[in-house]
């Protein structure tokens, strides 16, 4: 009988505004279940919804791909509500997806400190809100709500999920100021999504051509909140000197950012076309990009860039911040990743593609594209993944073991 793993996570599908966690789950659930099985806790709508899900059926399993999902209603989402479905689900190890969100992580926590339910082992994986970026925003409230946890020992015997050593080091140095006591750090890399199946290799997707003359087809996809920047990708456009058409891609998070987004568009030069297109369902992601040139990302910090690897996917050339564990592109062939400390850098790269012809842009896009090929395929960060959830399990039934031998050497 396989292990069962029950995630608790604020969105999941059949949503998809939320962005990477939901893609991450998913391509967990999709090419780890062949060994766990995945119960999932979910709201019963997507990011920024007002309506849930047509016909969800609330407070009752139901499949969804590989895994049996519940969907619930925030209103009644309460620490007795919690306590509820942990004591009547069958698990083996619990699943959490963000360190900040009180409803779908620290209640778990809580009620486990209450010991409302039977002690079992938690992973929890902070989705890259311990970088320095992440960090930068609401850090007072941050900073008191990680004090208060610490001193309710929240943290105590925990598996701590980083999806990179640059995540592992945010980790400790956020949480622990380096020091990580009784907690247990495992580094997995991302399970990415399967590659794209083509007949005649990476090669034969070819990006449409530039016309000639025709402006640089640049995009950004991702959702509209400081975070992700995208005021900084237009104070970039601003100095770039050749004709630009910059789509971005992704649902506006914060409105009073997007409003201040829209004071530097209004301000850009002539020559510099942007549009919103919103948010993009997951089967329009590839054919949407691969009418682009660039993808242009000057994230403050991913913990991995599922918007990234769908670039690569659709051969475009990177141009994104150094806050990703996406590194060394340049010297892979397929982009750059600059500090955001050098806006001037971003604006030459965008005019030296300008610059570039139809051979250099499509032996760029195979390139990118062999790089996400390799990475949908990465096999070690599949087992990594898998062997998080039966170490975890396995570790915690050492303890249990050691401490029931310890009491009857006691007795």
């Amino acid at each position: 009988m396989k292990p069962i793993v029950l995630v608790f996570c604020r969105y999941y599908l059949p949503g998809y505004l939320a962005g990477g966690p939901i893609r991450s789950i998913a391509n967990m659930v999709e090419r780890l279940s062949d060994s766990l099985d995945f119960r999932i806790v979910a709201l019963d709508r997507d990011f920024g919804a007002e309506e849930p899900y047509a016909d969800v059926r609330h407070d009752e399993w139901v499949p969804r791909g590989r895994a049996l999902v519940l969907h619930v209603k925030l209103s009644r989402f309460s620490l007795a509500k919690v306590a509820e479905i942990v004591r009547a689900t069958p698990h083996d190890v619990i699943y959490l997806n963000s360190f900040f969100d009180f409803r779908f992580t620290q209640q778990i926590l809580i009620n486990r400190k209450l010991r409302r339910f039977e002690d079992q082992p938690i992973v929890l994986a902070p989705r890259g809100e311990f970088s320095a970026g992440a960090l930068q925003f609401k850090r007072v409230k941050k900073a008191l709500f990680m004090r208060l946890a610490r001193w309710l020992g929240l943290y105590e015997r925990l598996t701590w999920q980083a999806s990179s050593v640059l995540e592992a080091a945010d980790i400790r140095r956020a949480v622990f100021g380096g020091s990580m006591s009784d907690q247990r750090l495992v580094v997995t890399g991302h399970v990415a999504a399967g590659p794209v199946r083509l007949e005649g290799g990476v090669s034969s997707l070819a990006a449409p051509a530039r016309a000639v003359d025709g402006p640089l087809r640049v995009c950004f996809l991702s959702r509209i909140s400081p975070k992700k920047n995208l005021d900084y990708a237009l104070r970039v456009l601003a100095e770039v000197r050749v004709p630009v058409r910059f789509t971005v891609y992704g649902p506006i998070e914060d409105e009073s950012y997007w409003r201040e987004c829209l004071a530097q568009i209004a301000k850009l030069p002539s020559h510099i076309e942007v549009v919103h297109e919103g948010a993009l369902r997951p089967e329009a992601v590839l054919p949407a990009l691969r009418g682009h040139d660039v993808f242009l990302f000057p994230t403050h910090g991913e913990n991995f860039g599922h918007v990234i690897y769908e670039a690569l996917r659709a051969g475009l050339t990177l141009l994104i911040s150094d806050q990703t564990p996406w590194q060394r592109l340049e010297e892979q062939g397929v982009g750059w990743c600059l500090p955001l400390s050098d806006p001037a850098g971003f604006s030459r790269r965008l005019e030296q593609v300008a610059s570039w012809t139809d051979e250099q842009r499509q032996k760029t896009g195979i390139r990118a594209r062999t790089l996400a090929q390799s990475t949908g395929e990465d096999l070690d960060a599949i087992e990594a993944n898998r062997n998080l959830f039966l170490d975890a399990l396995s570790e915690y039934k050492r303890l249990n073991t050691k401490k029931r031998t310890e009491g009857i050497q006691r007795v």
